[in-house]
C-alpha cells in the first residue's frame, strides 16, 4: 500500500539549469518501493496547485533510508517545488504503480532514455547489475548543454553509449541506432525505455521487428496516481479496435509491456 508522509529534504542540487535531485528521508516508503516506481508530491500547503505533482522514483537507497527523485521545472508547481530548501519536509505518497520493470530473466539488458525521460531508468540499471546483469546504456539528447547524469549511468552499465542530436557530445544522432548494431551483433536479450513518444514508437518498433521483449515507462499528467481520476488513459493495443479500452497509466503502469499498449 502506498504511504503518505512527510519526508526531510536532506540534500537538493540542481544538475543543469531547471533540472534538480532531490533527495528526500523516506524509510517508510522505500521498503516497498521498486524499479520503476514513482511517488505523487503536494508542492504547496495552500489550495493552489491543487494537484499533485508525479515524480519518477531515481534512486533507492534502502540502506539510509534515502529516496531520489529529479525532475525539470515545467510549469508553476514544479517551480514551487525547486524552491524547496533543505530541512524543509515533503508532502509525499508513495510508492505507486503496480506495472514496474522485469529484468531478472534476462543476462544481456538494453536500456534506452531520451532527454529527462533517463531519471527513471538509473534504479534499473543499478538493480540489475547489482544483479550480476550485463547492462547496456543509451543515452540520448538534443546537445550537450542536456546531458545528465554520464558517470552515474556509467558507474551501473557495462557499456554506455551517449548521443547527442547535433553531435555536440558523445556520439553524433539517435541512441536508437547504436542499440540496433547491438541487436543485430546479438548482444540483447530485452530492452526497457523510456522518454519521448517518437523514440517510444521507434523502439517498439525495433523491438516487435527483432522480436525482443521490451518494456516502456510511459510519462502521462496523473493527477491522483491511484487510478481514481482517469486522466492518464493509454490505449489497450490487444482491444478489438470497434470496442477500444484503456489502461491507465498510474495504476497498470507507468511500465507497460510494448505490445499491450498503443502509443
Amino acid at each position: 500500500m502506498p504511504i503518505n508522509m512527510k519526508a526531510k529534504l536532506i540534500k537538493k542540487e540542481e544538475l543543469i539549469k531547471g533540472i534538480f535531485k532531490f533527495s528526500v528521508q523516506a524509510s517508510e516508503i522505500i521498503k516497498t518501493a521498486k524499479a520503476g516506481n514513482f511517488i505523487e508530491i503536494r508542492v504547496n500547503d495552500d489550495i493552489e496547485p491543487f494537484l499533485r505533482r508525479p515524480i519518477s522514483i531515481y534512486n533507492i537507497n534502502k540502506e539510509n533510508g534515502i529516496l531520489e527523485f529529479i525532475f525539470q521545472v515545467k510549469g508553476k508547481g514544479t517551480k514551487i517545488l525547486s524552491q524547496k530548501k533543505e530541512g524543509d519536509l515533503i508532502d509525499i505518497i508513495g510508492p505507486l504503480g503496480n506495472g514496474t520493470f522485469k529484468f531478472y530473466d534476462y543476462k544481456n539488458i538494453a536500456i534506452i532514455g531520451g532527454g529527462i525521460g533517463v531519471f527513471p531508468l538509473y534504479e534499473l540499471a543499478k538493480e540489475a547489475k547489482l544483479n550480476n546483469i550485463n547492462v547496456q546504456t543509451y543515452l540520448g539528447f538534443r546537445t550537450k548543454d542536456l546531458v545528465v547524469l554520464e558517470n552515474e549511468f556509467k558507474s551501473v552499465s557495462n557499456n554506455l553509449v551517449i548521443t547527442t542530436d547535433d553531435g555536440s557530445y558523445g556520439k553524433e544522432g539517435f541512441a536508437i541506432e547504436f542499440l540496433k548494431k547491438d541487436i543485430e551483433e546479438g548482444k540483447i536479450e530485452s530492452i526497457y525505455a523510456c522518454g519521448p513518444l517518437p523514440m517510444l514508437r521507434a523502439v517498439k518498433k525495433l523491438s516487435l521487428e527483432k522480436n525482443i521483449p521490451c518494456q516502456i515507462s510511459l510519462e502521462e499528467l496523473m493527477a491522483c496516481g491511484l487510478g481514481v481520476c482517469l486522466g492518464c488513459a493509454v490505449k489497450n493495443a490487444k482491444s478489438p479496435k470497434d470496442q477500444p479500452e484503456y489502461l491507465h497509466v498510474c495504476k497498470a503502469g507507468p511500465v507497460f509491456e510494448t505490445e499491450d499498449v498503443e502509443i
